[in-house]
């Protein structure tokens, strides 16, 4: 899959994912309305309501992007219709030719950790029948237990040939709480991304592992350090656009060969439509909203790795 997710990336020439990550306050009330129309103001109205914003983004920009990247909270808050979305929308993307990143951020040892790899990357088997439950093509993972909470999800890459992206250094305020602290004279994400590289190895793609980290955009000067630490794994980067994070501040995070990361921006491209640069979009055209600010974020990045490559000639 890391080799999937590679080939989009050149197709499109824009190392960027959609955070697919629907809250009802950024589904144009519109789509709202008709949704309740049919299901009622229930759980059933609400997935429906999600489920509509998704598909017409997705119609909106897949042409232009490599992956998406759906946030199971957003729909596991609507209760099991909202669980049925979230499946109907990892369908529906892959069907476009879309990568599927399915940001679960779970975490836990032996058997759960092995069911949940089954669920969401893996099969289960039914008496004769063999089924795929989520079927993503990435997860993202926690790897506060360590390689016990790791190892079930790399067995299931290797078999499926689909990927991780383990958490390394996250772009929240707090995150240094823990992930800065000092090991040794070294701080505990830089520990974290040595384990990434090493679990890795075990995994590899062409040029590319299947085992990727994520690091938040918020904090490039980490994301330096971190590079050289994980030279073979992807690197997927939360908190553009919205949480501050910049295409100049994202280059070293990207390695010689322009590839080596893939950037996340969600609300600033899902809820496009309600900042000032797109409103004259109006609700009524979210969707092309949301088409503009891509484009803007893949010229922003591009602009940015040109302007690297050209300081670096």
């Amino acid at each position: 899959m890391i080799q999937k997710l590679i080939a989009n990336i050149k197709k499109t020439n824009a190392p960027i994912v959609v955070g697919l990550d629907p809250m009802l306050s950024y589904v144009p009330e519109h789509v709202q309305k008709k949704a309740y129309e049919e299901y009622g103001e229930t759980l059933e109205g609400a997935a429906e309501a999600i489920w509509q914003f998704n598909k017409e983004i997705v119609d909106k920009t897949y042409d232009l992007i490599p992956a998406v990247k759906p946030q199971s909270a957003m729909y596991e808050q609507f209760g099991i219709p909202g669980l049925m979305a979230f499946k109907k929308t990892v369908d529906y993307c892959k069907s476009k030719g879309l990568v599927v990143i399915g940001d679960v951020k779970r975490g836990d040892i032996g058997s759960t950790s092995a069911a949940y790899a089954a669920g969401h990357l893996g099969k289960v088997k039914v008496g004769a029948q063999e089924y795929a439950p989520f079927d993503e093509d990435f997860i993202t993972v926690n790897p506060y237990l360590g390689s016990d909470g790791i190892n079930p999800f790399l067995d299931v890459c290797r078999e499926e040939k689909k990927g991780l992206f383990i958490l390394v250094k996250t772009s929240n305020p707090s995150s240094g709480e823990f992930q800065d602290q000092l090991i040794d004279g070294k701080p505990l994400y830089e520990l974290v991304g040595e384990k990434v590289a090493q679990w890795g190895e075990a995994c590899m793609g062409d040029s590319y592992s299947y085992v990727g980290a994520v690091v938040g955009a918020t904090y490039p000067e980490m994301g330096k350090v971190l590079r050289k630490v994980m030279p073979k794994s992807f690197i997927l980067v939360p908190g553009y656009g919205a949480q501050g994070g910049k295409g100049k501040d994202l280059v070293h995070f990207f390695n010689e060969d322009g590839l080596g990361a893939i950037v996340n921006s969600s609300r600033g491209i899902i809820a496009a439509y309600k900042q000032e640069a797109y409103a004259k979009f109006g609700p009524e055209n979210f969707g092309d909203a949301s088409r503009a600010a891509v484009e803007a974020m893949v010229a922003d990045i591009e602009g940015a790795l040109e302007t690297r490559t050209a300081d670096h000639s």
